[in-house]
């Protein structure tokens, strides 16, 4: 009974809470050119800050647990659906699906908080921090680009590399997840610019072309 419970309440919690861009659901739908760019909000992903030395003991614990740490600027580690991205040399943000939360019966970020322990260092629930959008199409590097502070172009940015950087003034974990798609992780409290931002960068390939 108790478990039907918790089980009820989870239920009951996941109907009334709103993903900070939840109310551009209708104009990121309408502003999408299947074929040419797709704007979607992948909201309530599991995210965590780990500041960690990934020399240390400790280190090597969170990798354990997390599938791996990056060693560099732009690398991504992870396993099992577990992206580990890297922010500074000590400072990475881990990013797993919605179901991975403790809260949802879920252990990653309980984990990661064991395998820290009392050794210097920081693990941070940051699931409701950030938000994620989903760019995809063939134009999604050519929408990035009107904004965005980094070379986009393959030479420079291969699937799998994630980094710091602004996207309409707006900062950003920018990662390429395919050759033609990105996930951007900006804070909740920008989602409704960037959001917006996105949409108007976008509104040339949702109209006709001029002859």
């Amino acid at each position: 009974m108790a478990n039907t419970a918790a089980l009820e309440g989870i239920n009951g919690l996941r109907d009334i809470r709103r993903s900070p861009a939840s109310h551009l659901a209708s104009a990121l739908e309408a502003g999408s050119v299947e074929g040419t760019v797709v704007l979607k909000e992948g909201p309530f992903q599991t995210m965590a800050g780990i500041r960690v030395d990934p020399r240390s003991e400790q280190g090597s614990r969170i990798a354990s647990v997390a599938g791996g740490l990056p060693a560099r600027c732009g690398e991504v580690a992870g396993s099992d659906g577990v992206s580990v991205l890297w922010l500074g040399p000590a400072e990475f943000l881990v990013v797993a699906p919605e179901e991975a939360h403790d809260s949802l019966g879920g252990d990653l970020i309980g984990s990661l908080t064991a395998a820290l322990g009392d050794a210097p260092g920081q693990v941070v629930d940051l699931s409701a921090n950030r938000t994620t959008f989903e760019l995809s199409g063939p134009r999604a590097r050519a929408v990035l680009e009107k904004g965005c502070a980094v070379d986009l172009h393959p030479r420079s940015i291969k699937p799998g590399t994630a980094l710091n950087t602004e996207v309409g003034n707006i900062p950003v974990v920018l990662l390429k997840s395919g050759e033609e798609s990105f996930r951007l992780f900006p804070r909740a409290s920008f989602a409704d610019f960037l959001g917006r931002w996105l949409l108007d960068a976008m509104r040339e390939y949702a109209s006709p072309e001029v002859p």
